[in-house]
């Protein structure tokens, strides 16, 4: 792998290159977006008073899929755990390691139109594809054994469109985006766990990256960089019709121009799915006996509700009025600069939430402000100015992206 490729996969270059283009829009030269820094600490105090109503004592978790399996108040881990050996503690990493990896590229947004009915319950969004795919997961429905509760690539390599859709509930009076996306995502998971015996074992397991991390460790302690380039390197093939360098996928990577007239590297790497899979990974690791470190190497992520913060927050402001009724796509200019001053906005904005709170940067990390935090106040923003919550940007997304 050449310098290039290794720094474009890191999250210290998803931050550098979103800190260009801020850089670009406090200079006014971005083409898209007006920068409005002074409503910044308004929106900060807003993001402190929705963390302390959601967490009173400020114990805050770090932002993970784990929060989204407990919606509705139902402990589903609880439920896992209990199908699981309560003396075999790798075993229940690894489980839980498999679920997290499906459940978080399941992930890409649902659409307005969707939801999953579990009991007498509707789920919507994030947390009806959280829902939906642990109830997958507790059917078999991604291991090769129905009876076994895991993830192997022999498994996945058999996902059809047609199991994505049952399992997800989808009908016509039912729809979810991206659905074909999903399934093909899955299949190439299963592809890319076959090789890489090194991190995902014989079996191909997502599971088995828990080992490999294991070796890694120094002292019990792995660095959040180190996990997060395991899962960019072991998926990198997984991500459809993007980027190649030097015979290596990006992934989640995109051109700006932009940057390139200024003398910078014109790509700019986001990791979004990679970067909430390593977030989601943390505490099934940290449960199995590894402590994982230094997680404010990562960055924010740049998706609908971060990045619709800012937007109904009124700190970015779009140049084009029309710009709110146009139907995007993921490598258009618009959404390339528009996620960037998202990630380095967020970098701006926890500080000040962390002074509101009276806490430090250190105890209270980026990855508690994401889930106290920006990514419910961008929801709430949401829920306020459109009556069905949706977000304020209309992204045609394959399932692979958001």
């Amino acid at each position: 792998m050449g310098d290039r490729v290794r720094y474009l996969r890191s999250a210290g270059a998803v931050r550098e290159q979103s800190g260009r283009v801020l850089q670009l829009a406090r200079a006014d030269k971005t083409r898209h977006f007006v920068l409005n820094e002074f409503a910044l600490p308004k929106l900060a105090d807003l993001v402190a008073e929705v963390t302390h109503a959601s967490y009173p004592t400020l114990e805050v978790p770090f932002h993970a899929r784990w929060r989204h399996f407990s919606v509705g108040g139902v402990d589903r881990e609880a439920e896992l755990d209990s199908l699981l050996s309560p003396d075999d503690d790798d075993e229940r990493a690894r489980a839980k390691l498999d679920l997290a990896t499906v459940s978080v590229l399941l992930d890409a947004g649902a659409g307005g139109g969707w939801s999953y009915r579990e009991g007498a319950r509707s789920y919507a969004r994030s947390e009806g594809l959280a829902v939906a795919s642990v109830r997958m997961f507790l059917s078999g429905a991604f291991s090769s054994d129905r009876r076994a509760l895991r993830v192997d690539a022999d498994g996945l390599s058999r996902i059809t469109t047609a199991d994505i859709a049952r399992g997800f509930q989808v009908s016509d009076e039912n729809p979810l985006v991206g659905l074909e996306g999903r399934a093909l995502l899955l299949r190439s998971l299963g592809a890319a766990l076959k090789s890489r015996t090194d991190l995902f074992g014989d079996q191909g397991r997502p599971g088995f990256l828990f080992d490999a991390m294991r070796r890694m460790a120094t002292g019990w302690k792995l660095p959040a960089e180190t996990l997060l380039q395991a899962v960019l390197d072991g998926f990198s093939s997984i991500w459809p019709g993007r980027i190649s360098l030097e015979g290596e996928n990006l992934g989640d990577v995109w051109p700006y121009a932009p940057l390139e007239r200024e003398g910078f590297e014109p790509l700019v790497p986001f990791h979004k799915l990679s970067q909430w899979l390593t977030y989601s990974l943390i505490e099934p690791i940290e449960k199995g006996g590894v402590s994982v470190v230094d997680v404010g190497a990562m960055t924010g992520l740049p998706e609908y509700r971060n990045g619709g913060l800012f937007l109904d927050g009124g700190v970015l402001v779009p140049k084009e009025r029309s710009a709110f009724d146009k139907v995007y796509t993921p490598d258009m200019e618009f959404i390339v600069e528009w996620r960037a001053l998202t990630v380095a906005l967020l970098d701006a904005i926890a500080p000040l939430v962390c002074s509101r709170l009276d806490r430090s940067e250190e105890d209270f990390p980026l990855a508690k402000v994401l889930e106290g935090g920006t990514w419910a106040t961008g929801r709430k923003l949401a829920r306020e100015k459109r009556a069905d919550g949706s977000p304020p940007l209309h992204i045609q997304s394959d399932g692979t992206v958001f």
